[in-house]
């Protein structure tokens, strides 16, 4: 992995976007989070007014979780290579509106329990061309990964970044899919936080109150199991590939001075992780979409981030991020575009 040192956004372009703000045409404080958003936007690309990102590109980082066969899932584990076949041939729901908002969709089998046969020889080659393993250990009976898996994933997330930055990329995400996927995540906030599982354990899929009764008691049993280890022992304990390289990929676009839009509990979850592998790197990150996981909550409280659409979203894929990129857009648009007071002689 690319080890140089993580340079925070630029204050000076901060500052002066804070100014552009304060001197817009409109009252003060009208523009609310969208002039905040903004100012953000200003910091990372080091230049006011910013501008709206272009190239914004989202990879889907693929895998399969053991612990989903324990009653964690409303749905078996062979939706996950159902649901490549889907991104592959653009009918997910995150295609739908990433073709709607203009952002290109990249999907990347890690740990997929599956040989996804009858796909394209030369596509599968590029798809399966970071796979670590298929599927991992469940969490609450053992290490969901080796260590070296866990530097083999790291890697291939920070390639990942670099590939996609020298794509043109202005703007990333890092989307998901895994049946069984919100457990691990829910565990890696749970330790990282240090809070009790009942209160971040979720319904993922759209499981019953028994399923989620376990699934708490399965998270918690998990976080005891690990106890306290640095955030490479911890994707070991209680990740999964598609997880570590997820939190490669952001830190290393953070390394590489690229901003990241936040998605949903998985996302998040490895943008704790990213933040602990590269300390700074939150500052790189915004936060696309409020999910219905109450770990998303605590996660982002923790990040200091605050989402900016809140539509009871809970798809995974990074959907919720990609449905945020035109207020992305809308931010750098109003900083750029709307006349200063000054301007209007006032």
């Amino acid at each position: 992995m690319n080890d140089h040192t993580l340079t925070p956004p630029s204050a000076s372009a901060r500052a002066a976007a804070e100014e552009r703000l304060a001197g817009l045409a409109t009252p003060s404080g009208a523009l609310g989070r969208l002039g905040e958003l903004g100012v953000w936007l200003a910091a990372v690309q080091g230049q006011c007014p910013p501008a709206p990102p272009a190239h914004v590109r989202a990879v889907i980082f693929a895998g399969d979780h053991g612990v989903a066969a324990h009653g964690v899932s409303a749905y078996p584990s062979a939706v996950t290579p159902a649901m490549v076949r889907t991104f592959l041939i653009g009918r997910a729901g995150v295609s739908a509106l990433a073709a709607a908002h203009g952002v290109h969709v990249r999907v990347l089998d890690l740990a997929v329990d599956d040989d996804l046969e009858g796909v394209d020889p030369a596509v599968l080659a590029e798809v399966q061309r970071f796979k670590v393993r298929r599927s991992s250990e469940p969490i609450h009976l053992a290490d969901a990964l080796t260590t070296e898996q866990v530097e083999q994933a790291l890697a291939a997330g920070a390639t990942v970044a670099r590939e996609e930055i020298a794509a043109g990329a202005d703007l990333l995400i890092s989307g998901d899919m895994g049946i069984g996927n919100t457990t691990p995540a829910t565990a890696l906030i749970a330790a990282l936080l240090g809070l009790p599982a009942t209160d971040l354990t979720g319904r993922g899929t759209g499981i019953d109150d028994t399923a989620l009764v376990l699934k708490q008691q399965l998270v918690q049993e998990a976080v005891d199991r690990v106890g306290d280890r640095g955030p490479v022992g911890l994707l070991a304990g209680l990740g999964g590939a598609d997880l570590a390289a997820s939190a490669g990929f952001m830190a290393e676009a953070a390394r590489q001075g690229v901003p990241v839009l936040l998605d949903g509990v998985i996302s998040v979850a490895c943008g704790l992780v990213a933040d602990r592998l590269a300390p700074g790197a939150a500052a790189w990150f915004a936060a696309g979409h409020r999910s219905t996981e109450p770990a998303q909550v605590f996660a982002l409280e923790k990040l200091g981030l605050v989402p900016m659409l809140d539509l009871g979203m809970r798809l995974g894929e990074g959907s919720g991020a990609v449905a945020a990129v035109p207020v992305v857009r809308s931010a750098a648009a109003v900083l750029r575009d709307v006349a200063l007071l000054s301007d209007l002689g006032i």
